[in-house]
């Protein structure tokens, strides 16, 4: 968890601004439970605090953290309006004070936001948003003499003896003045880091880890410094830079831009989001170059600066209902639906979870929270249960057993969902290949119960498909037109969209065939072609002489289907 200089201190106030009220529903509670799902959150949120603070462990990940924190305000505003925003618990048992306070910043994600920002700002200023844990150096006529953690921003722990013996931070600088402080970002040093691929590789946590080790370790020598505020120094951004590069901490000019728009701020986040860098980053620091005097400094959100991180890589989003979806062949696939969620260009309301067996292992129920991000070609995927509701109502599986290559031919309120799957098959590009039929047509013939078996369809009159709710009549006369146009199909195609289990590189095999030269191949005929083995062969067997396929195909030929 982020909690150095960057940390978000509107955390420390539960503030959410309004569009982000907006995008959140109250949920569907009794007062009763909503107190209690309040309080074991904050009490888990407490515990994360503690363990980052007086361990150094990061149990939770950033945007995790975060969005269960914003989660957390949203329910406060819900169901306790009136109640105190639940704050981070910091440390307060820090043994030295800071000379100036640390102060945090407010994270703004809307681009409106950003650019209201900006507009009301001037001189204006941006860095990368170091991924590290934040620190107090003072100087006394040059010479280091303090290093505190950042604690709560008022009091640290007294880090003095680990960081002389980081080569990155000097010990000695040119300025003579009789106290100078500096505060900024202890890096995990790395090569040529790039945010877009590699992600965080949890190198905040190593610092955290390492500054709280007894005995120091190697990774005390891969610890770098970034100095982001120098209170009371030069006014002007472009000597203070200077002066910091003369003093030792070159890296803050060299990473440090002059903006006046939006645009420029973008162009910026995006190069240093994609490109090689030697720390890790998660965001970019807008700041005014006029700063107030330390002296008023406080440990909440600074008002001359903000923070704008980079795109979740996940979210957080609430469970709303789990669909079981019954393929062709009877397989069981579990599907979870979602409160809708904006990834990348992707709006999301569901996702995939596998078989009920995966399913089982997630323990995963309606009320539950879920982090999700997107896989490769942008399909969403379940990444983990980050909270299970106290009030869980389990929900019942289908029966597997009722479910195979051979049932649900027939419609019923257990088949409608392989029912379905069957139509769709039936009509796609491995069957009959009816345009303008895919699964939404189906299911809206399917409400007016006019399709008993899965070939009963081809018997509707256009009058009957026009009088479905949704159907126009040029609409209803294309259908039938297709609908009438499979009956030149041949008997391959036919088979295919019914389902026979022959694999594509053995298609041929149905060629110029009739149905009882088909039903007569044997076992050991039907292991010559490619890609059947002896299951396979027998499935197929199975198939052809299977009293409901015998029945469809006697139908199909009634109905002068050669």
């Amino acid at each position: 968890m982020k909690y150095g200089y960057w940390m978000v201190t509107t955390l420390l106030t539960g503030l959410l601004s309004l569009s982000a009220m907006a995008s959140m529903s109250c949920p569907d509670w009794a007062s009763t439970q909503a107190n209690h799902e309040i309080e074991i959150l904050e009490q888990q949120l407490a515990h994360w605090d503690k363990a980052y603070y007086e361990s150094g462990q990061s149990l939770v990940d950033d945007e995790i953290y975060d969005q269960l924190r914003k989660k957390l305000a949203v329910w406060q505003g819900c169901f306790q309006p009136q109640a105190v925003p639940f704050p981070v618990h910091l440390p307060d048992d820090g043994k030295k004070s800071h000379p100036v306070a640390h102060t945090g910043l407010k994270k703004l994600t809307e681009v409106n936001e950003l650019r209201q920002w900006i507009a009301q700002h001037d001189n204006l200023w941006i860095q990368p948003k170091i991924d590290g844990v934040a620190v107090t150096l003072v100087y006394v006529q040059g010479r280091l003499v303090s290093a505190v953690s950042r604690g709560n921003g008022l009091k640290g722990e007294d880090w003095t003896e680990k960081v002389r013996q980081m080569p990155s931070v000097p010990q000695q600088i040119g300025d003579t003045q009789k106290s100078l402080v500096l505060q900024g970002e202890l890096y995990l040093q790395v090569k040529e880091h790039r945010q877009s691929q590699a992600g965080g590789i949890n190198a905040r946590s190593i610092v955290a880890g390492e500054m709280r080790r007894k005995q120091p370790s190697s990774v005390l020598s891969q610890i770098g410094i970034f100095i982001w505020e120098w209170p009371d120094g030069p006014d002007a951004m472009p000597q203070r830079l200077m002066q910091l590069r003369q003093m030792g901490f070159g890296l803050t000019a060299e990473y440090t831009h002059a903006i006046s728009m939006l645009s420029e701020a973008e162009t910026w986040r995006d190069n240093w989001y994609r490109a090689p860098l030697p720390f890790v980053t998660d965001g970019v620091v807008i700041r005014q170059e006029k700063e107030p005097q330390g002296r008023y400094w406080q440990n909440t959100p600074a008002d001359w600066a903000i923070a704008w991180k980079y795109p979740l890589v996940s979210q957080v989003t609430n469970v709303n209902g789990v669909d079981f979806e019954i393929g062709r062949t009877g397989k069981i696939t579990v599907v979870l639906n979602l409160e809708p969620l904006h990834l990348d260009d992707k709006s999301v309301s569901r996702v995939n979870v596998g078989s009920v067996s995966r399913w089982q292992q997630w323990d995963v129920l309606p009320g539950d929270q879920v982090s999700i991000s997107l896989a490769g070609q942008g399909i969403p995927r379940l990444d983990k249960v980050v909270w299970r509701s106290s009030v869980r109502q389990p929900v019942e599986a289908p029966e597997q057993s009722l479910f195979n290559d051979f049932s649900c031919f027939q419609w019923s309120l257990v088949c409608q969902s392989q029912f379905l799957s069957r139509l769709v098959w039936l009509s796609g590009n491995f069957g009959l290949n009816i345009k303008g039929v895919s699964n939404g047509m189906w299911r809206r013939f399917m409400q007016q119960g006019k399709l008993p078996d899965i070939l009963s369809w081809l018997t509707l009159s256009q009058q009957q498909i026009g009088s479905f709710a949704g159907v126009g009549e040029k609409q209803a006369a294309r259908i039938y037109q297709r609908f009438q146009l499979t009956r030149q199909q041949p008997l391959q195609l036919w088979l295919q969209a019914l389902g026979i289990p022959v694999p594509r590189a053995a298609l041929k095999a149905l060629d110029e065939r009739s149905w009882q030269q088909l039903q007569r191949r044997t076992t050991e005929e039907w292991r010559q072609f490619q890609g059947i083995g002896v299951k396979r062969a027998q499935r197929i067997r199975e198939f052809l002489y299977h009293p409901e396929i015998v029945r469809f195909i006697n139908w199909l030929i009634q109905q002068g289907i050669k």
